[in-house]
């Protein structure tokens, strides 16, 4: 519940600062993403009311499985942004790699919900 609250605060105040503040502040831009992933670790992180070898294990693949698809998506992701911005845009665009913020996110958005449904169909 900890970690929900944070990252739920997080996207709150990422609603705002897009929205609401003229100025472009870019600090807190990079300070909401950081804490966006901090609130996701720890909801990645924390322990089930019941925990036992098999949510162990689940926790566990469903690690492996973030890792697994974050190094294809790490590996294709970039060719495919490169070859879509070509097409919309007709102008040359530049080849752009991901940024951490981007990648980490996305692993973790796939460790939780890969534990989530390992968990439910077990």
């Amino acid at each position: 519940m900890i970690g929900l609250a944070i990252a739920l605060l997080s996207i709150v105040g990422m609603f705002v600062r897009a929205f609401v503040m003229e100025d472009d502040t870019e600090w807190m831009k990079l300070l909401l993403q950081k804490i966006l992933l901090i609130g996701m670790l720890v909801m990645s992180l924390s322990k089930d009311k019941v925990e036992d070898e098999m949510t162990i294990a689940l926790r566990a693949q469903s690690y492996a499985i973030a890792f697994v698809i974050g190094v294809v998506y790490a590996l294709v992701m970039p060719y495919v942004e490169f070859g879509v911005s070509n097409m919309v845009n007709s102008g040359g665009e530049n080849f752009k790699n991901l940024g951490d913020f981007q990648m980490l996110l996305f692993m973790l958005m796939i460790q939780l919900m890969f534990y989530h449904n390992l968990k439910r169909y077990r």
